[in-house]
């Protein structure tokens, strides 16, 4: 055992995540492809929920209550669950749902587990491409079950950069202005609206660098241990620990180069 982690108990987790994750994804791709009957909204006009989002969610929760009755569960749509084992499995069941309400391929089932040392084991998977990125603490980023890695860019103008926006129409447009201010800076900047594919392509070298603010916990509890395991390095905008209020995600060499960047172009002036 090893920074407390038992590798039966590492294994038996992320066996259970990755099958959740490719039945529940593939699931909700089946339904999307016979149609929408509800679609709600939630804190704004922009923040949408499918029947499929929820109908996704309450199958993982079963399935974790029915194997694992003792384990803490959070998830998007409303699971919320104390437990005494000292695992807790955060759930997003679909990451994205604006894509998945337009078809778009950019959404994702993203699992993780954490226990009293941190991040354990992270899941995402994105149905429309069939790829499941996973990590396990100390033990590497897959994509596919092939071991990945971020890239090791270190300049600024040579990087893909992405970034995401808030629902709140205030936040966007401070985060506009700061793209505005951004986009001279780097190769070019990328939104695909959903953090943890953001993330894990961080992680896998098709992006350089992602950060965002306002996020929460199930946006990332999957994605960033798997960007961390593929040699990224992650944070809050100043570089301090990351929170879902500020992550930002790159390529190590580039973080404070970046970091300098956004905070420069938040400004007003």
């Amino acid at each position: 055992m090893t920074d407390g982690l038992d590798p039966q108990l590492a294994q038996e987790l992320l066996e259970m995540c990755r099958t959740m994750a490719n039945t529940g994804g593939k699931k909700a791709l089946a339904g999307r492809l016979s149609g929408l009957s509800q679609v709600e909204t939630k804190t704004t006009s922009t923040d949408m929920v499918t029947e499929f989002d929820r109908a996704t969610e309450k199958y993982i929760v079963d399935e974790i209550r029915s194997r694992r009755p003792d384990d803490s569960i959070i998830g998007e749509e409303g699971a919320s669950i104390s437990g005494t084992s000292g695992i807790t499995w955060c759930i997003d069941p679909i990451d994205g749902t604006t894509n998945f309400l337009y078809a778009l391929p950019g959404w994702s089932v993203s699992i993780g587990v954490s226990d009293e040392n941190g991040p354990l084991v992270g899941v995402v998977y994105i149905p429309a491409l069939d790829e499941m990125f996973h990590a396990v603490r100390n033990q590497g980023a897959f994509l596919n079950n092939k071991r990945i890695f971020c890239n090791d860019t270190s300049d600024l103008s040579k990087s893909l950069v992405c970034t995401g926006f808030s629902y709140s129409p205030e936040q966007r447009t401070i985060q506009s202005r700061r793209v505005a201010k951004l986009i001279h800076q780097v190769r070019d900047i990328r939104r695909f609206g959903a953090a943890s594919i953001d993330i894990c392509f961080v992680a896998c070298g098709r992006l350089d660098a992602y950060f965002e603010e306002n996020l929460y916990q199930w946006d990332i509890a999957a994605a960033e241990l798997i960007a961390i395991e593929s040699g990224a390095r992650s944070g809050n905008f100043s570089g301090g620990p990351s929170t879902p209020k500020e992550l930002m995600v790159t390529c190590p060499a580039m973080f404070d180069k970046l970091s300098n960047l956004v905070i420069a172009s938040s400004s007003k002036d």
